[in-house]
């Protein structure tokens, strides 16, 4: 299942860019996850990231450890192909 995150740093977070970029690739790796993308970003956001993920809760956890660890912040959201879209769009009729 493919997520899109939009993720916060800390001001924490930001000092701790080593640790925290190798914390977070041993989580996702733990969790099942997979990073096809990441962007970053200026604005309210400070970078997304395309996943696929084998469930939401591996989602949840994942932005769960990522604001206990004090890195920052997270939002996600189920990302839908346009396969997906084309047999919503079918049921909405």
């Amino acid at each position: 299942m493919k997520f899109v995150l939009l993720a916060t740093v800390s001001s924490d977070g930001a000092k701790k860019l080593k640790q925290r970029g190798a914390a977070a690739a041993k989580k996702v790796k733990e969790l099942g996850i997979k990073v096809e993308a990441v962007h970053y970003m200026n604005g309210p956001y400070d970078f997304v990231e395309v996943v696929d993920a084998p469930n939401a809760e591996a989602v949840l956890a994942l932005s769960a450890w990522w604001a206990k660890g004090g890195y920052g912040g997270m939002v996600s959201m189920p990302a839908h192909d346009s396969a997906a879209m084309k047999r919503a769009d079918s049921k909405a009729r």
